[in-house]
């Protein structure tokens, strides 16, 4: 392959570099363009924009394939567990026993929350999104936690690093137990990481806490499965607001914003709501699979097809066997829940859907589980947050490690040109 790209502008031409990654990716270095030509690339969403050059997560849309520093996200999910992966996306590889038992230690050593992070959740109305609260909170940390605010050395990026990992997962199970109304509670020092995350949640204070290892395992593969993705909308927001100094914190906090909306993070929050509706008009799916394939309805079918895969997204099909076993292990007989199920088999063996790629997602079977886990609705939010958090952590680091510029996007000016000013009598 050439290693240079053409560009002519007016009746100049321009030589730029290619630069090709290690998965035969290849991408045009168009980092001088302005500094030659005087001209910039106009790209709505950054479709077609690589704004980075990273070692964490490989994606192909086409071919329906996600691995973490080079590993399938298949064999992560099945023989991982969610602290061994988030480590091997903030540290490059997969910890041996020594190293993992240090990282779950720091951790549970910093698994304390100021008491008066408490009130600040108190002054929230029972009303106050979920996400909105986490992202308050988060944001909040840094007040009780000022050294992580801008972080030079490796040790003190370790520490932010094991600090809010041990942090949040407090914070997400406090959110969920105000919602339900249940007294706020810290963890088991004894327990794994997800184990504890399960116990923060799900214990009730009127009896005792017995662990269900189909749930752990599911929670396990939810978080693994959401853990990275490349450059989407809340990972650009954390590394772009990370590349102004914020703190670890502050940039996480970003990047919870950015995932609240509902065509990124809430996305699994739109699938149950979509389900909702139908059971509320009768239940009919082949009714709504008909609206879904009629061009001037505007319904859409929530949970089927993907941006980024164009075949099945490899994550689904894992979590597939995960809310089958979750639904067989917890006994639901659920109406919304039979609604997906109806709802999946139909567009698998429709010819409209299968031609056209747009197979169950992620989403579909995430919004599942945590519905099947009686999990508010405004809460499936919450728990992607927690899952994409090493996600977050390590694109953080590696654009600080990087010395990466400040993120600063150009644009194309329409507005009016230079207008005299008048006084106001003259307006």
């Amino acid at each position: 392959m050439n290693n240079k790209a053409n560009l002519n502008v007016g009746n100049q031409n321009y030589e730029f570099e290619c630069i090709k990654g290690s998965e035969d990716e290849v991408a045009i270095d168009i980092s001088s363009l302005r500094g030659k030509t005087n001209v910039i690339t106009i790209d709505p969403g950054f479709k077609n924009t690589g704004s980075c050059k990273s070692a964490i997560t490989f994606l192909d849309g086409e071919k329906g394939i996600l691995r973490y520093r080079g590993y399938s996200i298949e064999d992560l999910a099945e023989k991982a567990d969610f602290l061994e992966v988030a480590y091997l996306l903030i540290f490059g590889n997969l910890p041996n026993q020594e190293k993992l038992d240090q990282f779950l230690f720091d951790i549970k050593e910093n698994s304390i929350v100021d008491e008066d992070l408490k009130k600040i959740l108190e002054s929230f109305p029972k009303s106050a999104h979920p996400m909105g609260v986490l992202s308050s909170l988060t944001s909040a940390l840094v007040s009780f936690n000022p050294s992580v605010s801008d972080l030079e050395s490796k040790e003190e990026m370790y520490n932010a690093i094991v600090k809010i990992l041990a942090k949040l997962p407090i914070i997400v199970a406090w959110v969920y137990r105000r919602a339900k109304g249940l007294p706020l509670d810290y963890g088991d020092y004894s327990l794994g990481y997800v184990e504890n995350i399960t116990k923060m949640m799900f214990k009730r204070p009127n009896k005792e806490y017995i662990q269900n290892d189909t749930i752990v395992s599911a929670i396990n593969k939810l978080l693994i499965l959401h853990a990275d993705h490349e450059q989407n909308c809340s990972t650009s927001t954390v590394r772009i607001v990370g590349s102004s100094h914020a703190g670890l914190f502050a940039s996480v906090s970003a990047g919870i914003s950015a995932l609240w909306g509902r065509l990124h993070g809430g996305a699994n929050q739109a699938v149950i709501e979509m389900l909702e509706a139908i059971e509320n008009d009768g239940g009919d799916t082949k009714k709504f699979m008909a609206k879904a394939k009629d061009k001037s309805d505007s319904f859409r079918l929530m949970g089927f097809g993907h941006r980024v895969y164009k075949n099945f997204d490899p994550r689904a099909k894992i979590i597939k066997v995960a809310a089958d076993e979750v639904l067989k292990e917890l006994g639901i007989t659920d109406p919304i829940l039979e609604i997906a199920k109806d709802l999946e088999k139909e567009a698998l063996a429709d010819p409209y859907f299968v031609d056209r790629k747009l197979y169950p997602n992620v989403d579909f079977y995430s919004g599942i589980i945590y519905k099947a886990l009686e999990i508010p609705n405004e809460m499936f939010t919450v728990m992607f947050a927690l899952g994409r958090l090493p996600g977050w952590i390590a694109q953080w680091k590696e654009m600080r490690e990087n010395k990466e510029p400040i993120g600063r996007p150009r644009q194309i000016y329409i507005g009016e040109k230079y207008r005299d000013f008048l006084d106001l009598d003259l307006r």
